[in-house]
């Protein structure tokens, strides 16, 4: 069957949902809330749309990795998923805000893939390690937003 990496991941932000989505549904914002990612280049002309394609460049278990994703569903305010366009790990990002009160969201983060070459054979440890990364990320997220007036 091989390797699967299934990683979910919540967070209950104290802000309003259309600021926690428009804030970490923007790519050119993502270097301030994930610790791994280091740049990030949009492929395809702005605003994020169905089709756009984003490369990140970022460190992970000690690697460089490259990799761009392609987003294959954009519904603002409720959901986002990206898919790897090309790069050594196949992966699909998925997050999803749910609105728990007027100031009060929740953001979930999940990662599935399936890794080939080097990371296949971490195998559990991968997931524990992504687990761990999106988790720090996720409470860099809430403690960004929840700081003070950033969208």
């Amino acid at each position: 069957m091989g390797n699967v990496v299934d990683v979910l991941t919540e967070i209950v932000i104290r802000r309003p949902l259309a600021q926690v989505a428009g804030f970490a549904a923007d790519p050119d914002r993502a270097p301030s809330w994930y610790a791994n990612i280091r740049e990030v280049d949009w492929r395809t002309p702005k605003p994020l749309a169905v089709g756009s394609e984003v490369a990140f460049v970022a460190r992970f278990l000690g690697r460089r990795l490259a990799y761009t994703y392609r987003v294959e569903e954009w519904v603002p305010r409720s959901r986002l998923v990206m898919r790897t366009a090309q790069g050594p790990f196949p992966m699909e990002t998925t997050y999803r805000w749910e609105e728990l009160g007027p100031a009060e969201t929740r953001m979930s983060l999940r990662n599935a893939g399936k890794p080939t070459g080097f990371p296949k054979l971490a195998g559990p440890f991968m997931a524990a390690a992504m687990r761990r990364e999106n988790r720090k990320d996720l409470r860099r997220l809430k403690e960004l937003l929840e700081a003070g007036p950033q969208v």
